[in-house]
């Protein structure tokens, strides 16, 4: 999820990609970002492609 969302990937791709409902990608970005305490998929696709070798 984390990789899709460091790829720029909208909810919905997300969701194609992942095989599961938009409303469900949509809740697991909202849960990676609320653990991990960021503000923005932007701050999420920042620390994704830092650590892009450990995904």
């Amino acid at each position: 999820m984390l990789r899709c969302i460091g790829e720029g990937l909208s909810n919905y791709e997300i969701s194609e990609r992942l095989e599961m409902a938009d409303a469900t990608a949509k809740t697991h970005v909202s849960r990676i970002l609320s653990k991990l305490g960021l503000r923005s998929r932007v701050q999420a696709a920042i620390l994704a492609q830092e650590h892009e070798h450990e995904l």
